[in-house]
């Protein structure tokens, strides 16, 4: 294993069948990556310790998914010079819906970039897409991803032409 290039955290194990597409799109690009529980409620030392030591370490994007209050993502920007990207993790009560607010409304100059809740998914691919900036090879790689994205579409619109709509929604 080479250099883990993002740190993927969250404040509970969980949170880890949300935070595991944003593992899966790392794997996907062949970007190494980290991922570690650190709640900023409960290890607020690990959390801090977590938080200014990452840059240190070589890691250039952080993801943190966090849950109800959600202070996870927000903390650890305040802590560190690298960006982070929250991702809202579904509660039982709210949805996630408190989580999202916890997580979008930071104060100015400390931004976390916040994707929809419960979708690591971006997460992971926003943090692709920042290493993509000065890593042309990962570049390509978006390109073509993003190609097979509108190939996709192009071969639903296709299907949905021969089929009629009726006959394409039986088939979903």
């Amino acid at each position: 294993m080479t250099q883990p290039l993002i740190g993927i955290i969250m404040g509970s194990d969980s949170d880890l069948p949300t935070m595991k597409e944003a593992i899966a799109v790392c794997t996907e690009f062949d970007v190494d990556c980290e991922v570690a529980i650190v709640s900023a409620h409960r290890t607020p030392e690990r959390m801090v310790e977590y938080a200014k030591s990452a840059h240190q370490r070589g890691i250039k994007v952080i993801i943190a998914g966090a849950g109800g209050a959600a202070h996870l993502p927000g903390m650890v920007a305040a802590l560190t010079p690298l960006p982070v990207i929250g991702v809202p993790v579904p509660s039982r009560h709210l949805q996630g819906v408190d989580s999202l607010y916890s997580i979008v409304q930071m104060p100015a100059g400390i931004p976390v970039a916040t994707v929809a809740i419960g979708n690591a998914k971006n997460a992971g691919l926003l943090a692709v897409q920042i290493l993509a900036t000065y890593n042309s090879e990962l570049l390509q790689q978006v390109q073509a991803y993003r190609a097979a994205l509108k190939a996709t579409v192009i071969e639903k619109q296709a299907q949905l032409d021969e089929l009629g709509y009726q006959k394409y929604l039986s088939n979903l």
